[in-house]
């Protein structure tokens, strides 16, 4: 449809120019059909020079200035990198030579705290065995007081109750009997019965 419309067009009637007297016709050649530069056989040769030439400023660029960079930053971050390395295993050695520091001094104190203990247990209970000893001794001499007390009462007590015995049989000899004995027969005879009363008990 655009060769028909074309070729109307060509067989049109020529326009007079504007301003002129209309004395010339102005005709439009058809344009001849051009080929894609890139496409065309005749600029091969200068393409591939170009391109060659192209390539050669390009790998010049990459091999003296782009790899250079990049090596420079590649190895700069290597670097980095392996400084960080470095610095985290030495952070994590100190950080486990100071919990093996501090696991040794809690497990000494821990062995203080235990010797303290036990020398504090020893310390009371020796304490507490001289203050029990003590006691029982104090106990022991009040305890000896108290029965030589008692012994002291009791031998007195006999004592009287021997007289008061005595008294008492004489009072009833000379009530019942009427006969009058002397203090030294119902002592001796007072005497004799408590013995044998005593041996029998």
């Amino acid at each position: 449809m655009a060769d028909t419309l074309y070729i109307q067009l060509a067989q049109a009637e020529p326009v007079p120019a504007p301003g002129a007297g209309g004395t010339e016709a102005v005709t439009e050649a058809p344009s001849e059909h051009k080929v894609f530069p890139p496409f065309d056989a005749t600029t091969f040769s200068s393409q591939l020079f170009w391109l060659v030439v192209t390539f050669a400023i390009f790998y010049w660029l990459m091999a003296k200035v782009a790899l250079p960079r990049i090596s420079g930053i590649l190895a700069n971050r290597q670097d980095r990198i392996s400084g960080d390395i470095a610095e985290a295993e030495k952070a994590k050695a100190d950080s486990e030579k100071a919990a093996a520091t501090y696991e040794k001094q809690l497990a000494e104190a821990r062995a203080g705290a235990f010797t303290i203990a036990e020398e504090a247990r020893t310390k009371a209970k020796a304490e507490a065995d001289a203050r029990r000893a003590s006691i029982e001794a104090d106990l022991q001499k009040k305890l000896a007081a108290a029965e030589a007390r008692i012994g002291e009462i009791k031998a007195r007590a006999l004592a009287d109750v021997g007289s008061i015995a005595g008294e008492a049989a004489e009072a009833v000899v000379k009530s019942l009997a009427d006969v009058n004995l002397n203090a030294g027969e119902v002592g001796e005879a007072v005497s004799a019965a408590m013995a044998e009363r005593g041996t029998r008990v």
